[in-house]
């Protein structure tokens, strides 16, 4: 396979390499299509490693990516999933405020999310609170029945499968060490060989601008990877959450805050919190690469980002060593909580861009240089909205690299 010349080879094999990669296969199927992935199993990181909530695209603003993504990829992810009976539930979720000023905040969700295109969006008062969500605190919520939970592992692992059967080829334990761009191909080198290809496709996720650089392209973000990790109600008690549980997010963060998922296989995660990994695959506290560490203090975004948010960055890493902390910001949103309901369950790392003016990337982010299309920002809801993503990157790559013609 190696000596093979690729037409597109894409690089990372999660959920939005995937999608695309099916994709590719569908609207191209005369192409030779390869997808390359570092490790033994496909949707090993994030997309292996979340808690599997289908968005309706209330958070983002309307007419950004993600807005326009999530919404229709709400709908086509239930659809897919109910096609190839992948477990899924439209089980709704209530956002829930508990101070007058949240309360506030709660109205703009709501008319967000009608810009958006969300349908049966609902103010409840806290008696109509508590016939959805009986163990429920807060002063007013938002009921946004479109919401809903499923296994992105297993949605991940069906387009691998699509894929492979329209012709695509899949490189499993395959990590890239290099690109050198020549007249008409690029050369894509490997811990299994080098291969070749007309055009290269870039989704490696928490490695995205680590890719781009090996192209000798100035990525024009740098992946900041933020841990998020998880509790889970102990069994006995699961009843006091039903469906999905969240807070009002803070604006100024494309994080949610810590909340409460019902799991489409059972049981009940707690969680995430926001912590700045030292690693980029870092899901334990202890995890720490010397180089990546030294890699972010050596990028001036980091620095911003640090004084304009330390604040924030503190209460988060507090509350990753505190599980009193935890369990406060989980008691506004169901009083009943205690310490004792909780166990420390798995962590997922997010990959966040951060723009050297240490802003956080608020959207999808895409980059070209040559033949190769770089996926720099695909964080939440990215899952979510991931067939109707790989449809956008597979449109942008056809148009840039003049697939059509």
């Amino acid at each position: 396979m190696p000596d093979e010349c690729h037409d597109v080879i894409l690089i990372g094999g999660g959920i939005v390499g995937l999608s695309t990669a099916w994709e590719f296969s569908r609207r191209f199927p005369q192409l030779r299509l390869l997808l390359l992935e570092k490790e033994a199993r496909l949707a090993s990181h994030q997309s292996g490693r979340n808690s599997g909530v289908i968005h309706s695209g209330i958070y983002y603003r309307p007419g950004s990516m993600k807005a326009k993504t999530c919404v229709q990829g709400c709908r086509e992810m239930v659809q897919f999933c109910r096609e190839h009976a992948i477990p899924c539930q439209v089980s709704g979720k209530v956002i829930v405020a508990t101070t007058e000023g949240e309360c506030f905040r709660l109205e703009e969700l709501r008319k967000r999310g009608e810009a958006n295109g969300i349908s049966g969006l609902r103010l409840l008062e806290r008696d109509e609170l508590r016939e959805i969500e009986p163990y429920c605190g807060g002063l007013r919520a938002l009921h946004v029945p479109s919401a809903g939970i499923t296994d992105y592992a297993q949605v991940s692992q069906k387009f691998g499968e699509l894929f492979s059967a329209n012709g695509g080829q899949i490189q499993l334990l395959t990590r890239v060490r290099g690109l050198v761009k020549r007249t008409g191909q690029i050369i894509v080198e490997t811990t299994r060989g080098n291969f070749t290809a007309r055009h290269v496709v870039n989704c490696a996720g928490l490695y995205s601008d680590v890719i781009t650089r090996l192209a000798n392209d100035a990525p024009e973000a740098r992946i900041a990877p933020f841990r998020g990790e998880y509790y889970e109600l102990v069994p006995e008690r699961e009843h006091l959450v039903r469906s999905l549980i969240y807070p009002v997010p803070d604006a100024r963060f494309p994080f949610l805050g810590v909340h409460f998922t019902r799991r489409v296989k059972g049981g009940v995660d707690a969680g995430p919190n926001a912590v700045l990994a030292l690693k980029r695959e870092g899901y334990r506290r202890t995890d720490f690469s010397f180089k990546e560490t030294l890699e972010q203090l050596a990028f001036p975004g980091f620095w911003r980002m640090g004084a304009r948010y330390w604040r924030t960055g503190f209460a988060e890493l507090y509350r990753s060593f505190s599980k009193r902390a935890f369990v406060r910001a989980l008691e506004r949103l169901v009083p009943e909580i205690r310490s004792s309901d909780l166990v420390r369950a798995g962590a997922g790392v997010r990959a966040q861009a951060l723009e050297r003016n240490g802003s956080l990337l608020d959207d999808f982010r895409f980059q070209c240089s040559h033949n190769v299309l770089h996926v720099l920002n695909v964080p939440s809801p990215a899952a979510t909205a991931s067939i109707v993503l790989g449809r956008a990157i597979v449109a942008m790559a056809s148009e840039r690299f003049s697939l059509g013609a």
